[in-house]
């Protein structure tokens, strides 16, 4: 289907190209919603008579949101969900559950504002942004842990991975860790050989 596009949309269009989309698109989304009409001689003239005042309308809405970005931008968010030792969460966060967390700190933010490709499953630090118009785009952080402590944690820059809770280090030095380990069990068990032999 053909349609004249009311305002700028992202990977679509600028206000007043006529592009064509599919039906579904077209009919569950952006005719219902005010942000396209069907393409034809009628529509073309109504849209040039109403130019004028969409074009001022975009602009107050551009304007509110970048009055919201500023207050937004670059904020970080504590999410606190259970998750397994390898950082793995017990479910996810969606786009929904991202809209009700901006939500519960006063941010009007609709679900379909969240630009999240697959919702996130893991703990940690994730960026996420967030379009509150066409052409106002803001990144958020979550701090995605299991505590509000593990959350501070992690602000300063700690990894709470599966290698941590197991060796009490870092990443980078598991490996070493893990070696550690291994000497200090041969070592026990070379002593326990000696201890044998000297009962024998």
């Amino acid at each position: 289907m053909e349609v004249i596009l009311l305002e700028r949309i992202a990977r679509l269009g600028q206000m007043g190209e006529t592009v064509k989309v599919r039906d579904g698109y077209a009919r569950n989304y952006l005719l219902p919603t005010g942000r396209a009409l069907r393409s034809n001689a009628a529509n073309q003239a109504r849209f040039e008579a109403q130019k004028a005042q969409l074009v001022q309308r975009n602009e107050e809405r551009k304007t509110e949101a970048r009055g919201v970005a500023e207050t937004l931008e670059g904020r970080s968010f504590i999410v606190v969900r259970s998750a397994g030792e390898t950082g793995q969460l017990y479910g996810s966060v969606s786009t929904r559950d991202i809209a009700d967390i901006l939500a519960a700190q006063d941010y009007k933010v609709g679900r379909n504002q969240v630009e999240l490709n697959n919702p996130i499953k893991t703990i940690g630090l994730h960026t996420v942004s967030i379009s509150l118009h066409p052409e106002v785009v803001v990144g958020i952080q979550l701090n995605i842990a299991r505590s509000p402590d593990e959350a501070e944690r992690q602000a300063r820059g700690e990894s709470l991975t599966s290698a941590d809770a197991i060796y009490g280090v870092d990443e980078p030095d598991y490996a070493q860790a893990a070696a550690e380990d291994l000497e200090d069990e041969a070592a026990e068990g070379e002593a326990e050989g000696d201890d044998e032999e000297v009962a024998g």
